[in-house]
Formats: C-alpha cells, sequence, structure tokens
C-alpha cells in the first residue's frame, strides 16, 4: 500500500498531491541537496565519494539506473524485464541479477551495464539465492508454488521443485546445501537439497512467515511471522521449533549483524526495532524508530546500524554497542532501500515517492545530493565497481 506523501512545505494546499505537486515535490529535494553540498563547502574539505556505480531498481520504469557516486549523475539506464523488485550480485562474477515480478530475471554485466543474458522462469519471479561460489542461482515462482535451480554459467534452468503456491522468500545456509522457501498461506517453511533437488521437508511456525536469516553457522533460520507479534527460530538440521520470540508488534523485517550475535527486528507497524539474542533466542532491547521502518545496513564491524524509516523520509545511525542514535539525517519522501558504499563512507539511498537516490555521507550523517532515477525506485546495490 502507498502511504500518502507529506506535504511540501511552503506549497499552497490547493495543488497538494496535484502532479504539479510531483515535479516541485523533485525540485524542492533536489534543492535541498544543492543546500547541502554548499554548506558543506563552507567547512572543512572532506573527501568526496570514490566513483562507485550504485545499480537503483526501478520498479515502474523498467529499468536499473547506473549512477556514478562521485559525479552524481546517471551513467547507464538499463531496460529490465517489466515489474522489477530485486537485485543480487552473482558471487565472484561481474554480474547483476534482476528478479522481475513478471517472471523474468535480467543479467547485467560489468562493465558492459547492458543486459548480457535473459532467463524465463516463469509467469512469476520473486527472490534470489546464490551458491556460495556463484555457479548456482535459486528463485521462486510463486504463481506455481516451484522453486526454480539455475546453472549460472550456462544460463540455463537445471531443475525444479515443486511446493506450493504463494511462496515469498528464499533463503540459502551458508554451506549452499539446503534451501529454506516461506510459505505465509500454510505458516509453514520448507527445507530443500540442493544436491537432490528433493523436498527435506518442513516446519510449522508462526501466522504468515515473510523473510528469513540463516545464522552465520548455518544452525538456525529465523523467520519474521508478520502475522502474529513473533518471530520463530527453527533448527535447520533437525527441521524443528526452537523457540517462538515475542515481539510486542508485527515484524517486517530482519537484518543480521555481521559479526551473526544479535539480529535487529524491523516492525513497520510499531515503528521499533527489536534486537534478538540469537545465541539464547531472547530479546535484549526494543528501541523506538522514526514511522516504518524498511531497509537496514550495518558496518562490517558490527559498529553502525543505518535506518531507512518510508513514513517521515529519515536515515538513521544507530550506535550498536550503546543503543542510542549517532545522528539522523532527513533525505525524501519515502525512503525503500539503502545501500552502504564498500568503503562505508557513503550511503545510497532510493526513495519510492520521488523518483530519486539521495547520496549521503555515512558519518556523520549529511546529505550531498538527490540524483532522479526513475520511477518508483525499490532495491539499491553498490558491488564496489568503479
Amino acid at each position: 500500500m502507498r502511504l500518502p506523501r507529506p506535504p511540501i512545505p511552503g506549497l499552497p494546499a490547493a495543488i497538494q498531491g496535484s502532479p504539479v505537486s510531483g515535479m516541485l515535490r523533485l525540485r524542492f529535494f533536489l534543492a535541498i541537496g544543492l543546500m547541502a553540498m554548499a554548506s558543506l563547502g563552507c567547512h572543512k574539505q572532506v573527501a568526496a565519494p570514490r566513483p562507485y556505480l550504485a545499480f537503483v531498481v526501478n520498479n515502474q520504469s523498467q529499468s536499473v539506473a547506473v549512477v556514478n557516486l562521485a559525479s552524481a549523475r546517471i551513467v547507464a539506464t538499463i531496460p529490465v524485464a517489466p515489474l522489477p523488485e530485486k537485485a543480487v550480485r552473482r558471487p565472484n562474477r561481474n554480474e547483476i541479477y534482476v528478479v522481475s515480478k513478471s517472471g523474468r530475471i535480467s543479467v547485467i554485466g560489468f562493465p558492459a551495464l547492458a543486459v548480457v543474458q535473459t532467463l524465463d522462469i516463469g509467469p512469476s519471479a520473486q527472490d534470489l539465492a546464490f551458491s556460495p561460489d556463484g555457479n548456482q542461482a535459486f528463485t521462486l515462482d510463486p504463481q506455481t508454488g516451484q522453486v526454480i535451480f539455475l546453472d549460472c554459467n550456462s544460463m540455463k534452468e537445471t531443475g525444479q521443485v515443486q511446493l506450493v503456491p504463494g511462496l515469498a522468500h528464499l533463503a540459502i545456509t551458508p554451506d549452499g546445501k539446503t534451501l529454506i522457501a516461506s510459505d505465509p498461506s500454510g505458516d509453514r517453511l520448507f527445507f530443500i537439497s540442493t544436491a537432490s533437488q528433493k523436498v527435506l521437508g518442513f516446519v510449522k511456525v508462526g501466522k504468515t512467515p515473510g523473510p528469513l536469516v540463516v545464522s552465520l553457522d548455518g544452525s538456525e533460520v529465523f523467520v519474521a511471522d508478520t502475522g502474529d507479534e513473533k518471530i520463530s527460530a527453527a533448527e535447520i538440521s533437525s527441521r524443528t521449533i526452537l523457540a517462538h520470540i515475542e515481539m510486542g508488534s508485527r515484524p517486517s523485517g530482519l537484518a543480521l549483524k555481521p559479526d551473526g550475535g544479535e539480529l535487529f527486528v524491523l516492525s513497520d507497524e510499531g515503528s521499533s526495532v527489536t534486537i534478538v539474542d540469537t545465541s539464547h533466542d531472547n530479546v535484549e532491547q526494543v528501541l523506538t524508530t522514526g514511522r516504518n521502518p524498511v531497509a537496514a545496513a550495518f558496518k562490517e564491524d558490527s559498529s553502525l546500524m543505518y535506518l531507512a524509516t518510508a513514513a517521515d523520509g529519515f536515515v538513521t545511525a544507530f550506535d550498536v554497542a550503546s543503543r542510542t542514535v549517532q545522528n539522523t539525517v532527513h533525505v525524501g519522501v519515502a525512503p525503500q532501500a539503502l545501500a552502504l558504499t564498500p568503503d562505508e563512507q557513503f550511503l545510497a539511498v532510493t526513495d519510492g515517492a520521488s523518483g530519486s537516490m539521495a547520496i549521503v555521507r555515512a558519518s556523520p550523517l549529511s546529505l550531498i545530493t538527490v540524483v532522479p532515477v526513475g520511477s518508483n525506485p525499490v532495491d539499491v546495490i553498490v558491488p564496489g565497481w568503479e
């Protein structure tokens, strides 16, 4: 559901929400970016972003915009299959797989910055996971209820596993041996062997299981029970429930710290983040956030977590050790996704409402500029290519 946009300061009420207001909204946030750049010039000089490329998935434009972060310019606009929703970099290769709800995966090559292959999955496609070596990929066809196996070298389908329609999310164990798929309608998780392409079994969890996270040692999988005020933890080897962990509000997303010690559970309903100890499967603390937290990213040393909140247009930096807000910056109308650059100096933040991407200095948080990228940008990755 699209959230109502906040009013533009100084814009007459008569044209708030009109097509004219959409253009003014974009100009408004571009102006914010320019003012931020000007203000930086009044202080001590700091390093500009490296020329990393940010790949922005535009759901309604049916494209991926490639933005050079140093110049804040689009260097390529790549047409992809209709209704793209997610981009994932193939491990050990200069390729990005873009999953489209229309049932196709568009493979973008670098440095060509063009689609080098289009894979037909079926009537629908959702989510994507790679084997650790990047030689295999796995995706869902929710309409037919299948898990699809792909050979990434030959770019061909190698098998399907029939489950049930409506599959939502997919995860893979660190050793690449087991896939886990969430089944919201059946309130369960399926476990599939990647070697035999056979179903190993399933486990019942809470209501409407959604996003999944596998522990770093591959022993547990955590699932957000989006129809309950809890998450579930299941042992992968035995396919049994270890714990139902009460949240106090319905979970909407999961983010695991890079060191694996804690799981951060986002709740758009509760405007909160719940921190779960993954070793003992218990809640440590609940943090109040901005409205509708939708995306999170961690520094590699787990010291900071960056959180985007869609209903108020902010990105917040949380100090993980002290559980306190380091600082906050306003980046747009409705941020949907964010990515930290490999040098951890900058953030790319997409705004679905204004069709733009903000470039943000990571520490301390400050807006550098805003780049128009397309219609309804929903995902962004910065793979480290220049």
